[in-house]
């Protein structure tokens, strides 16, 4: 299911938060991305995007890997501010092994506006 940004408004407080501290990761990292995500009890976990030469992962990667070194059993959303219109297989995949398909990922550009919804 796609959500385009004219309904952003709907986004609850809770995804609203997750969103602005990707933003906030990706501006004070001066990274290509920034992801955040939200565990089963609340707790979000907070990334940029790693590009050493011998690592490189996509914020929403490490925003999980993350989450699993914190002992978090599953997720409830998840958030991404990028400059790209929608997010790689690969990152949504490490989100639907932990939080399962029905896991939301917000897609949001670097000013915040929601672009998309998409499923895990």
């Amino acid at each position: 299911m796609l959500i385009r940004m004219s309904d952003a408004a709907q986004l609850d407080p809770e995804d609203r938060k997750i969103v602005t501290l990707a933003r906030s990761a990706r501006a004070r990292n001066s990274v290509a991305e920034g992801a955040a995500v939200r565990d089963e009890t609340g707790r979000t976990y907070v990334a940029g995007t790693v590009d050493l030469d011998s690592l490189k992962l996509s914020a929403l990667r490490t925003a999980v890997a993350m989450a699993v070194a914190s002992g978090a059993k599953s997720l409830e959303a998840a958030a991404v501010v990028t400059d790209a219109e929608t997010v790689a297989e690969e990152d949504r995949a490490a989100v639907r092994d932990l939080g399962g398909a029905g896991t939301p990922v917000l897609v949001a550009a670097p000013g915040g506006t929601l672009r998309a919804t998409l499923p895990a």
